[in-house]
């Protein structure tokens, strides 16, 4: 072995842990299995394949100390222990995954080529606070057993790295350790552990305040101690009278614990309210749960004066994660005040295990989810099985198996559903760039935007400025973010091609000298079978319609009065007469007078009020339209000879039935604005409303009922106060 590859420190250390390793697991590593591992790693020494990390750690030190941790605190046994002491000789390609398969069976081979697997992703991607890179780290592990040697692993550096000169990556591996690790740990259960890794990443990234917390607690521990034993004494006494079977502990908090709740209750340690808690449970039957509990928080409460602002009744109604506990602090001797949780032992297992424990005693088949799963490890490393490999078979990953981890060029991560393709990852990275994918290269290879992705493609999307989104790209993405883009993009586009079409239109009524008159392009589309001005101007845009048949039924609708049946059945013949004033010409509106039918015009919907004037159609009768009527000049025009002068005589009582278009900003209330003044001026109904919202703009057609035209008058002045009401148009 080479003479440099160990110090003299290191060689002494080396020799301990090295005797401390077999002895641990001289009962399922066999003589020869040993003697084959130590004639590998010294053939790798010999050969200089083995490299000191970041911290300039001896790297076959750094993996026994991590093997000798998964013996001591996770019950782990031989192939994850021969996984850890050869996946270095595997990286550095001094051995390959068939022959570890060939010497140490497939379950170690299985192990080590995830852990590869994991620092391949850490070479693309070394930001772990994201939960989507949690969640990919557990995707990539073929065996759960890969995850809990990254936690064993991370575990060992923190502790080896406090001297380092290295402060930066110290900072950096201590805030992995704090976002990606304790998690975890803490997900498995492993709570001694997720406690450890938060304080020292606490100790690497904040010192000033670990220490400050670490020497006021030293400062008064055996106080500390003493306090929580002359607490709990009479408590005992009184709780071991009413029968019932409890364990009673109390426990100091851990630092980056009680650093939280200094930020959050903005104060000093001494400001904290519960350095130190008491947990009581009982063993209690499920039916007497709930009061037992209350009968221990009743024994407390007449001991200890409790802060009612304080009291945390998770028994009542349970957290929605199935937690149930009773918390409550009192104020203990000395006027300390003192934090208690009361729970049964089924609460405590809950509390403890998680989701998993929950559902078992609800009797409910859970669905595969992370949450289950990663307890039911925990509890598989509780009962100590000897065959490792029977222990972890059962945790072969089937997780995410609806989702997919990418990356980008740069080595960002994002998570997508099973199934996206090239374009749902174009349009999650931004909606700009979907519109303009063309393709994308997938690890180096062209791909179409149809091409689905897996997990760990690396992807960068091709873009061209000539691109835009299509009807069809709708069939080809499965994400709703991107389909909400793609409609959103195609509304945008359909929109200004129907702007384009309403001015083309506009333009060459103009050159044949012809008005355009939106009152009668309303009646236009109507006629025509559209729904909207959108879909009619889309149309023509789109060539569908042509604008020369448009130009000439425009031409022949303005040139003739439209016929509309009648609804309004309160404004028929039989209810009023027309009589003429012979002396002045005019044809006076009347309801006692008999003699001559009329009817009131639909394209112009005149009330009492308005200035009108009759004209005579072939089929007789008299229609009468208000004199600013969008047929007006027209009718007088064309038809001056049939035109009789009118007015109105008296009102009636009865209801006339007008339309206004309203268009404004799409602010947020203003249609509740508009129906609430409606409401509130009196003598006027709101009959129906159509409300349309296209690129932050407001329109509405309401069709309103009142008697007379100067209410209407009134009910246009309120509705212009409106915030957002640009324009209203009588139709």
């Amino acid at each position: 072995m080479r003479t440099n590859f160990f110090t003299k420190e290191e060689q002494k250390r080396f020799v301990f842990l090295y005797k401390t390793l077999l002895r641990l697991t001289h009962s399922f590593i066999s003589y020869e299995e040993r003697k084959k591992i130590k004639a590998i790693i010294i053939s790798a020494v010999q050969k200089d394949n083995l490299h000191r990390d970041h911290f300039q750690l001896n790297p076959v030190i750094k993996n026994i100390q991590t093997a000798i941790l998964i013996c001591q605190e996770m019950n782990m046994r031989k192939a994850s222990v021969l996984a850890i002491l050869l996946h270095d000789l595997v990286k550095c390609n001094d051995l390959s995954l068939a022959t570890i398969e060939e010497s140490f069976g497939k379950d170690t081979a299985t192990i080590i080529h995830g852990l590869v697997q994991i620092d391949v992703i850490y070479a693309k991607n070394p930001v772990s606070n994201t939960e989507n890179f949690r969640n990919l780290l557990l995707s990539f592990a073929e065996d759960m057993r890969v995850i809990l040697i990254k936690i064993a692993d991370r575990t060992n550096i923190m502790r080896q790295i406090r001297d380092t000169e290295n402060i930066e990556q110290r900072e950096q591996v201590a805030n992995e350790a704090s976002f990606l690790y304790a998690p975890l740990a803490h997900k498995l259960g492993l709570y001694s552990i997720k406690s450890e890794l938060e304080d020292l990443s606490l100790k690497y990234t904040e010192k000033e305040a670990y220490y400050h917390i670490k020497e006021k607690l030293n400062e008064r521990k055996k106080e500390r101690d003493a306090y929580i034993q002359n607490f709990i004494v009479p408590i005992r006494e009184k709780i071991e009278s009413l029968g019932v079977p409890f364990t009673i502990k109390g426990r100091t908090k851990s630092i980056h614990s009680i650093y939280q709740k200094m930020k959050k209750q903005n104060c000093d340690v001494e400001g904290v309210y519960d350095l130190f808690a008491i947990r009581i449970v009982i063993n209690s039957e499920e039916e007497k749960e709930k009061l037992d509990c209350w009968q221990a928080y009743s024994v407390i409460t007449d001991m200890y004066r409790p802060n009612p602002k304080r009291l945390r009744d998770w028994l009542s109604v349970p957290k929605s994660n199935g937690y149930e506990s009773l918390h409550i602090t009192v104020m203990g001797p000395m006027g300390k005040w003192v934090e208690v949780q009361i729970r049964t032992k089924r609460m405590d297992e809950i509390a403890e295990r998680g989701l998993a424990a929950h559902w078992r005693y609800k009797g409910v088949k859970s669905e595969t989810n992370l949450d289950e799963w990663l307890t039911s490890v925990r509890e598989s490393l509780e009962h100590n099985e000897s065959d490792d490999c029977k222990l972890m078979d059962q945790f072969k990953m089937d997780l995410y198996e609806d989702e997919v981890f990418v990356f980008t060029p740069k080595g960002d991560l994002f998570k997508l559903q099973k199934g996206s393709t090239v374009l749902d990852f174009a349009f999650l990275i931004h909606s700009k760039l979907g519109s303009k994918c063309v393709g994308a290269k997938i690890n180096g290879k062209n791909a179409t935007i149809r091409q689905k992705l897996v997990t760990g493609d690396q992807i960068e999307i091709l873009t061209s400025n000539a691109q835009v989104p299509k009807q069809g790209w709708l069939s080809i993405v499965t994400t709703s973010k991107a389909r909400t883009k793609i409609r959103q993009t195609l509304k945008e586009i359909a929109s200004k091609q129907s702007e384009f079409a309403k001015e083309t239109l506009e333009r060459k009524l103009k050159n044949h000298k012809i008005e355009f008159d939106d009152a009668t392009i309303t009646r236009l589309i109507k006629k025509m079978g559209y729904k909207t001005l959108t879909h009619f101007y889309q149309a023509i845009a789109e060539g569908v319609l042509d604008i020369n048949v448009v130009i000439e039924k425009y031409t022949s609708l303005l040139n003739k009065e439209v016929e509309v049946p009648e609804e309004v059945s309160n404004r028929s013949a039989e209810s009023f007469n027309l009589q003429k004033n012979e002396s002045e010409d005019e044809l006076i509106l009347d309801s006692n007078l008999k003699g001559i039918d009329y009817s009131l015009a639909k394209c112009c919907n005149p009330i009492y009020g308005d200035e009108i004037f009759g004209f005579v159609p072939i089929n007789g009768g008299v229609k009468i339209h208000r004199k600013n009527c969008p047929n007006a000049a027209e009718l007088h025009k064309r038809f001056g000879y049939r035109i009789i002068k009118a007015c109105w005589s008296g009102q009636t009582g009865k209801q006339y039935i007008t339309s206004l278009h309203i268009i404004g900003q799409d602010d947020i209330g203003i249609l509740t604005n508009i129906t609430s003044i409606i409401s509130k001026v009196k003598g006027i109904d709101l009959r129906s409303i159509r409300v349309d919202s296209n690129s932050g703009m407001f329109s509405g057609s309401l069709c309103i009922g009142m008697s007379d035209s100067k209410r209407l008058t009134t009910l246009i002045k309120k509705l212009k106060e409106v915030k957002g009401v640009i324009k209203i148009i009588r139709e």
